[in-house]
């Protein structure tokens, strides 16, 4: 049977690639080869240290990344990749996993490969290319970079505005009509499930501020901001958090229906612990 080794550009998991590279060796080379012998050629007294790490017990060093690439047999770009990759996976912050998805974007061959991916990362990177998205559908829309600057709250520049209208046209979520025109492709979207966990609570950080902004920068009669401090069970926590979900679902459906928009919202929804929580994540 003939197998493929894996590209290591195409992962943005790298006990995935492990995973997928120890398959492809073994149904090659069979007995000859195995964890013992990885570990060996790793350098690694632990014969199922491999194991360990591709089944996210173990995490790897500085020096073991280095003895794992040596183990694979990956030339100096794939080294670096796979470098940056691994403490992409182990860091332990969003700002951290942000500093390390940065150098992975770096990769020309990352860059071919996975070019869909990464503009969806930068779309949920700024909180205005989906509010762009949507000012398309007002009835006075203008694509002209300073009339949408103007008009979205808090004003982006022009400049802003054309590298957005660029990203919505390269990702699909925007299009052009016969005459020309900038029109949405679907009013929902997904993500890669590769980097949708970072991308989206980068974005959250960002509604979050914006809403926060709001209380000073809105008047009360266009703004809803309230909030409810109350002691729970794990039982009624997921209760609440089922229901939230449902009506944000109900919602999503009622008011992509609309059609006559006159004005671009961000509807938030935040339920979080303020002590400790006791039952399990």
């Amino acid at each position: 049977m003939e197998t493929v080794t894996p590209n290591i550009f195409q992962y943005l998991d790298f006990r995935h690639f492990l995973k997928d590279y120890y398959r492809e060796k073994k149904a090659r080379k069979g007995s000859a080869f195995s964890y013992r012998s990885f570990s060996r050629d790793a350098g690694f007294n632990s014969p199922n240290f491999l194991q360990l790490v591709m089944e996210g017990k173990r995490n790897l060093s500085t020096d073991g990344i280095a003895r794992f690439a040596k183990a694979l047999q990956l030339n100096k770009e794939e080294t670096r990749f796979f470098t940056h990759l691994v403490k992409f996976n182990q860091a332990k912050t969003d700002a951290e996993r942000n500093r390390w998805y940065k150098q992975l974007a770096q990769s020309r061959k990352y860059r071919e490969i996975k070019e869909i991916e990464r503009a969806q990362f930068e779309y949920y990177s700024r909180w205005y290319y989906a509010a762009l998205r949507e000012l398309v559908l007002l009835p006075d829309f203008t694509e002209d970079p300073e009339w949408i600057g103007d008009n979205l709250n808090p004003k982006i520049t022009p400049k802003e505005a054309i590298e957005a209208i660029n990203l919505l046209l390269r990702l699909g979520f925007l299009t052009r009509n016969e005459q020309g025109d900038l029109i949405q492709t679907e009013r929902n979207l997904t993500t890669a499930r590769e980097v949708a966990s970072l991308a989206v609570a980068n974005y959250h950080r960002q509604m979050l501020q914006r809403a926060a902004d709001s209380i000073e920068r809105t008047h009360y009669a266009h703004r809803d901001v309230s909030s409810l401090t109350v002691a729970i069970s794990e039982e009624k926590f997921t209760e609440a958090k089922r229901r939230i979900q449902e009506f944000r679902r109900e919602l999503n459906v009622l008011l992509s229906d609309d059609k006559q928009t006159d004005a671009v919202y961000q509807i938030n929804f935040q339920m979080f612990n303020l002590t400790e929580v006791p039952w399990p994540a």
